[in-house]
């Protein structure tokens, strides 16, 4: 059941739909692209930070300026004097952090490559209280200039998204990111999916949702209808693991299914009971995205 504030805020939506509907367009994509309070974290998020203090104190810290605001980016060395097999970058989803994907770092790490991660603006390390796909693009692209290219750009969630787009060159003005594989964990395929959806839960009308991809194509260059997964992958045959929970409740196994249309690039593995945030630390499915990447036929062992 919907709060008394979920139910306020529908119902100024509502009227703001007969009324002015590019302001509630603009408001509704403010709302989509605030970030959660990064000092407000669950018990379960305080100790995985915790857990992460040794494991973030091996990296070298940097910060990037893009656009005019700071990202940070955490660079961890191969380990055990492995000869260096490239250059892997990770990005992390919404609500998260760098912290959250040390499980398949260290597996890069352990295999020979350098990792860097990334902190999305107004996550983790990084400042600030918005985060939109142009913005995480260009943190992307950002890294590749000082890092790039790489042996593989991997994502979870949202940053499955990011990283994608950020191969695919899908905004207007940013190079496209030079990768050789694409790991795309828990990922949503379709930016229009996830505003509709965002539009349905604030009840928005036609003529706000069209606002809001007024705001996209404002910022992007580019039509919201453009930022779909299997479209962009089809015209960038990088190849491409999708690996996704078919109980996933928070991105639906859908999307690997859409990604599957791109073509015979892109191979989807299934892990059943892992769920949205599980898969990230199952050793089946870390050693099996490290194979995807460390074997040049893209073989899975």
């Amino acid at each position: 059941m919907a709060s008394i504030g979920v139910k306020v805020i529908r119902s100024l939506f509502a009227a703001g739909e007969k009324v002015a509907p590019r302001l509630a367009g603009r408001v509704a994509f403010e709302m989509f692209c605030r970030t959660p309070n990064p000092k407000r974290l669950t018990d379960g998020e305080r100790r995985a930070v915790d857990r992460a203090l040794g494991f973030m104190d091996e990296a070298r810290h940097h910060r990037l300026t893009v656009a005019g605001q700071c990202v940070a980016a955490h660079e961890f060395r191969p380990r055990g004097g492995r000869n260096n097999a490239g250059t892997v970058l990770v990005m992390h989803g919404w609500r998260s952090r760098t912290e959250y994907m040390k499980a398949l770092i260290e597996a890069y790490r352990d295999a020979g490559f350098r990792v860097v991660s990334l902190d999305l603006p107004g996550h983790g390390a990084s400042p600030g209280r918005r985060l939109t796909m142009v913005s995480a693009v260009r943190a992307a692209s950002a890294a590749a200039q000082w890092f790039g290219p790489f042996a593989a750009v991997v994502g979870h969630s949202f940053g499955g998204a990011v990283a994608f787009n950020a191969v695919a060159g899908s905004v207007h003005g940013i190079a496209p990111v030079p990768a050789s594989r694409l790991v795309l964990i828990a990922a949503p395929s379709s930016m229009p999916h996830l505003f509709r959806d965002f539009g349905r839960f604030l009840n928005l009308g036609p003529r706000t949702q069209s606002a809001v991809a007024d705001q996209v194509r404002r910022i992007s260059g580019r039509p919201l209808d453009d930022f779909i997964g299997s479209h962009l992958l089809a015209a960038t045959p990088v190849p491409t693991l999708v690996i996704h929970a078919p109980d996933d409740r928070e991105v639906a196994a859908a999307h690997a299914e859409l990604f599957a249309l791109a073509g015979d690039h892109v191979r989807v593995l299934w892990a059943p009971g892992l769920g949205h945030r599980r898969i990230l630390s199952d050793p089946a499915i870390v050693a099996q995205s490290l194979d995807f990447v460390f074997y040049p036929d893209g073989t899975l062992h």
